[in-house]
């Protein structure tokens, strides 16, 4: 694949005591060793040699940072859905370069750990004939780069797996079924929601440990309307992300 365009969402919040150690509200604009991780993922990014633009999305305090000014666009966030910033980063991107692309990275900015080769890998593992590609791991993946962190994994009949946050997505289709986007993304908290939509017996088949990364693929298209796909064996860089101090503390031990 060549050049793609890619779209940062910058706008998760943390609060508290959380807040207090981390010196920072916003996830993206958390320092690690001296730089704030979303100036991390764009010099990543821009030292890949495969991205275009940069759009960076998200509150006041993030677009109007000194970080922020290394991407070719900071757009406010619209107080909507992370879908509809997400949108809104789309629409910059078809605008700025005439029409949509066959592509765009979209790329959370809680990623204490992404490399260049990290994005690389993603990018070149994933096939031009799905709207949404997802970096997926196992278990032994992620603890052999991180051996010494727990996570959560969901466990299906085909081994535990952890989900990536960078996605490779097809604008068109995004923008064409984003109803239905928004309205997984909706429910995303809510069990109840959830098991309505997937359907009792998707449900009975997940705690049964029946469930395959096929099984879940295949449901995605008929919920989603639109192609999607597990990029398998990519790397844990991608799949380890802030959101709970822990995973801050182990950040700072590890990169200083």
């Amino acid at each position: 694949m060549t050049h793609v365009d890619a779209i940062l969402p910058a706008a998760g919040r943390i609060s508290g005591d959380f807040a207090a150690e981390a010196g920072a509200g916003v996830k993206a604009l958390i320092e690690l060793g001296g730089r704030t991780v979303l100036e991390r993922t764009i010099a990543a990014l821009r030292a890949t040699g495969r991205i275009g633009r940069i759009v960076v999305i998200g509150p006041e305090e993030v677009t109007a940072h000194p970080a922020a000014r290394a991407a070719d666009a900071a757009l406010p966030e619209g107080g909507e859905s992370g879908p509809s910033n997400i949108r809104r980063g789309l629409e910059w991107v078809r605008d700025a370069s005439g029409g949509h692309a066959d592509r765009v990275l979209i790329v959370t900015t809680d990623l204490p750990f992404i490399t260049p080769e990290a994005i690389t890998r993603f990018l070149d593992a994933c096939p031009l004939d799905l709207d949404i590609c997802i970096p997926l791991l196992r278990r032994e993946e992620f603890e052999a780069r991180f051996p010494d962190f727990p996570l959560e994994y969901v466990r299906l009949r085909d081994g535990e797996w952890t989900m990536g946050c960078a996605f490779l997505v097809n604008p068109e289709a995004i923008i064409a079924h984003r109803a239905r986007i928004e309205q997984v993304f909706a429910l995303r908290k809510s069990q109840l929601g959830m098991m309505r939509l997937l359907g009792p017996l998707f449900i009975v088949r997940f705690l049964l440990k029946r469930l395959t990364i096929k099984d879940i693929e295949q449901r995605c298209l008929d919920i989603l309307g639109c192609t999607g796909g597990a990029i398998h064996g990519c790397p844990p860089e991608l799949t380890f992300d802030i959101d709970l101090p822990r995973e801050y503390r182990y950040a700072v031990e590890h990169i200083g």
